[in-house]
């Protein structure tokens, strides 16, 4: 029998944590409350009695914790990051999500016992730049961005002495991570140094007779019709005018679903599967897990994968592939 895939799940609150292991999550992963992780949401992420706590929880029951520090310090004053490290590994955290290289220097030298993953916010995609982080660094993983398609992967795989995980459900970004800068640009907030793309601080809907209408800080995302579901404003998945025509420049505002997919991302040699969503509720996060960990063991035993009935809890109610079947434009 093949190795099932790894299933690793979003925790945003201790909550969802138990709710992930108890639904079947291989791994949780999650962030502590402050700037050191890519989920800086107002009442989300875990304080360090919280992450002992739920480590304690999940090693009772076979599950692993990962812990996301994957935002880049502010110049002058790397302290939250060194601390954020310093905490998860005396806390006992099954690995280490990072980004920065000066963090992952860090992370070596201090703890070179706790395994080291390559944050998706590294944006390494070339068999040269994850060597690098694997020689230089000692990383074991590497979390692929979202733009490959399964022959890249596949070839990648290939290449490269470490384990790949990818985005196989919830929030499809649709730019290079840890190189965006358009939320930034918009709210003066950055996923790359605050956690924070598209805050909702800065989201308003409004109505313009029939039509919702989304806004980001001062610029309008999206018109929708009556009859169409109104998703999140972020500009990447915003509705534009551009030589006439009016479309979806870069994606539409749909979550990514790669259930169908999961034989073919074992073939690729993928290691393991993300499902996004840390900013979501308990709900979410049992309905997800739940349907994935029925797919990956079905698939396991060379079964076909059962539709996961997931429509619902999709980004505008729909679903895509992404970049894994059709190709990045």
């Amino acid at each position: 029998m093949p190795q099932a895939l790894e299933l690793v799940c979003p925790a945003g609150t201790p909550a969802a944590l138990r709710a992930a292991i108890d639904a079947g999550a291989d791994v949780v992963y999650l962030g502590f409350r402050d700037e050191t992780n890519a989920r800086n949401f107002p009442g989300l992420n875990f304080d360090r009695a919280e992450l002992h706590d739920g480590l304690a929880y999940a090693h009772a029951r076979g599950a692993r914790v990962y812990v996301a520090i994957n935002t880049y310090p502010a110049v002058g004053n790397a302290r939250p990051w060194h601390a954020a490290v310093d905490d998860a590994a005396r806390l006992g955290a099954d690995a280490l999500i990072l980004a920065d290289i000066g963090l992952l220097d860090y992370a070596r030298r201090h703890y070179p016992e706790v395994r080291r993953h390559l944050s998706v916010q590294a944006s390494a995609s070339t068999p040269e730049a994850i060597l690098f982080y694997h020689e230089a660094f000692g990383v074991k993983r590497v979390v692929l961005p979202r733009v490959l398609t399964l022959p890249e992967i596949a070839a990648l795989n290939a290449a490269i002495p470490v384990e790949t995980e990818v985005f196989a459900f919830g929030g499809m970004c649709v730019m290079a991570e840890g190189r965006c800068a358009l939320s930034a640009y918009v709210t003066g907030r950055s996923p790359n140094m605050h956690g924070v793309c598209s805050p909702a601080s800065h989201v308003r809907y409004e109505r313009e007779r029939e039509r919702m209408v989304s806004r980001l800080g001062r610029f309008t995302i999206n018109r929708f019709e009556a009859d169409e579901p109104a998703g999140y404003p972020t500009l990447c998945k915003g509705r534009f005018a551009a030589q006439g025509e009016v479309s979806y420049l870069f994606e539409e505002p749909v979550s990514l679903n790669a259930m169908t997919m999961l034989p073919e991302l074992a073939a690729a040699g993928v290691r393991a599967l993300k499902i996004e969503g840390r900013q979501r509720g308990r709900d979410y996060v049992v309905r997800v897990v739940s349907a994935f960990r029925r797919a990956v063991d079905a698939a396991a035993r060379g079964e076909p994968v059962p539709p996961g009935l997931l429509a619902s809890v999709a980004e505008g109610g729909r679903d895509t592939t992404g970049a894994y079947e059709r190709g990045w434009r």
